[in-house]
C-alpha cells in the first residue's frame, strides 16, 4: 500500500502544481523540512533548504498577486505553461517507492502531463472567465486556484487517496466545462453565421 499512496500523492501534487506551482513546492519543502511525515531523496531534498523555501515562498508571494492582476495575469499565465509542469515533474518524480523500480524519468514525465494538463485546462477557463466577467471575475478564479492548489498539496501530503480522488474529481469537471464551453461557443458562432 506504501507504493499506491506514494503514487496518490504523486499525482495529488502534480495536479496541485497544474493550479499553482508553488504552492505544493512549498507544502513538499516545509513538511519535509520540519517533519518527519516525507522525506526526499537526492537532489530533491533541496526543497528543504532553507534559502529555497524563500525563494519558492517570495515567487509564490509575486504568483499570488500577479495572477489577480488584470492583463498582468495574462502574461503570468505564459509564463506558468512553463514553470507549472516543471514543478509538476519535480514534485512527481520526488516521490519515493512510487512504484518502486519506476525510473525517476518516467516520473518527472508522469508529473509533466498531469500538471500540464491542470494548468492548460486553467489556461482554457481564464478567457471564458474574461468574456464572461469582463476580467472582474479573474481575481475571484485566481483565489479558487490557489485555494485549490493548497487543499490538493496538503491531502497529497497527509491523505493521499483523497488527494487522487479530488484530482480526479476536478479533472472531470473542467473537461465538462470546457465541453459546455466549446458547445455554446459553437451555436453562437452558428447563430451569427445564419443568413437573415
Amino acid at each position: 500500500m506504501d507504493g499506491f499512496a506514494s503514487l496518490f500523492s504523486a499525482f495529488g501534487l502534480a495536479s496541485a502544481a497544474g493550479f499553482n506551482a508553488y504552492v505544493p513546492l512549498l507544502t513538499v519543502g516545509l513538511v519535509a523540512r520540519y517533519t518527519d511525515l516525507l522525506r526526499l531523496a537526492e537532489p530533491f531534498d533541496v526543497l528543504t533548504q532553507p534559502w529555497v523555501l524563500a525563494v519558492i515562498g517570495a515567487l509564490a508571494v509575486v504568483d499570488f498577486v500577479a495572477d489577480k492582476v488584470p492583463a498582468v495575469d495574462t502574461a503570468w499565465h505564459g509564463l506558468g505553461a512553463l514553470v507549472s509542469p516543471i514543478a509538476g515533474a519535480v514534485l512527481f518524480a520526488s516521490q519515493q517507492n512510487v512504484l518502486s523500480d519506476m525510473h525517476p524519468a518516467i516520473g518527472a514525465l508522469a508529473g509533466l502531463i498531469v500538471a500540464g494538463g491542470f494548468h492548460g485546462s486553467r489556461a482554457a477557463v481564464r478567457p471564458v472567465s474574461t468574456a464572461a466577467t469582463g476580467g472582474l471575475g479573474n481575481p475571484v478564479l485566481s483565489l479558487l486556484e490557489d485555494l485549490l492548489s493548497g487543499l490538493l498539496s496538503l491531502l497529497a501530503v497527509f491523505l493521499p487517496v483523497i488527494a487522487f480522488g479530488l484530482a480526479g474529481l476536478v479533472a472531470v469537471i473542467v473537461v465538462l466545462m470546457l465541453m459546455r464551453a466549446a458547445r455554446v461557443w459553437r451555436e453562437r458562432k452558428a447563430t451569427r453565421l445564419r443568413p437573415g
